[in-house]
């Protein structure tokens, strides 16, 4: 299939029509990744009162012992514990990234290639910093022991996957994640596929997210201030993904 542009007729970006500034040219290849652009931020919205909800009623053990204790009683609030659901989200923003960046390309090739670029680093190192099933494995192993010193070893062993758990890794992937997301609101203010309030909802949330939640009282506090600019974020940017997937999908249709 060739390179097919269609021009989005009538899609407000709130308090202007997108006509009245001029054309813009969405390429109707992309339409799905639009669309799952879209639904993953749906996903996204959707889970976030779940994850503040189970954190408050099952809050996560402080140390190596307490998860040992969860991972053995429970599984699933084990692995809860360990970010199973910021797991999933992680992969969620990545798939909303990619259909963000796609759509700004032409906007400013060389910004969002950075920030496609610290998105995916950061997706990396965050993975290779989780540990839930390597503290699975350990909790099977715990269960199993028969003496002290064995017992000893393995929540030594648990201390410090903890400590990598909770370390570098997490806090630079969480600030490479803010940055990317400063540097999309950036061009999303200097174009007309998304409104400034979008992108003035993108610089609120990801400033309060240079600070990692690692960091302390002061983390955790920026991160449950950030909740209500992502909230709106996400509103604004996954309708104008599924604005942008609907109209080229008819397109192609047509």
């Amino acid at each position: 299939m060739g390179n097919i542009i269609t021009t989005l007729p009538e899609l407000s970006t709130g308090n202007r029509s997108l006509n009245a500034v001029h054309d813009v040219d969405i390429d109707v290849n992309w339409s799905t990744l639009y669309r799952v652009g879209g639904i993953a931020g749906l996903v996204m919205l959707f889970m976030m009162p779940i994850q503040v909800i189970l954190y408050i009623l099952y809050p996560p053990p402080e140390t190596a012992a307490g998860h040992l204790a969860a991972m053995r009683e429970n599984p699933v609030i084990g692995f809860i514990g360990l970010d199973l659901l910021y797991m999933v989200t992680i992969v969620l923003a990545g798939l909303l990234v990619l259909a963000i960046c796609v759509a700004l390309r032409r906007a400013d090739r060389s910004l969002v290639a950075i920030a496609l670029f610290l998105t995916l680093v950061g997706t990396a190192v965050y993975f290779a910093s989780t540990v839930a099933f390597e503290m699975l494995r350990l909790s099977n192993h715990y269960a199993a022991a028969t003496t002290e010193a064995q017992r000893t070893i393995i929540l030594a062993a648990g201390e410090t996957m903890l400590a990598t758990y909770q370390g570098s890794a997490f806090s630079i992937s969480y600030v490479m994640a803010a940055i990317a997301g400063l540097i999309l609101a950036t061009v999303m203010l200097r174009g007309d596929l998304f409104d400034r309030k979008t992108a003035y909802a993108g610089f609120t949330m990801n400033v309060l997210a240079l600070v990692p939640p690692t960091a302390g009282d002061v983390g955790l506090f920026l991160l449950f201030a950030s909740l209500v600019p992502t909230i709106v974020w996400l509103v604004l940017v996954t309708r104008r993904l599924l604005q942008f997937g609907r109209s080229t999908g008819a397109s192609l249709s047509g």
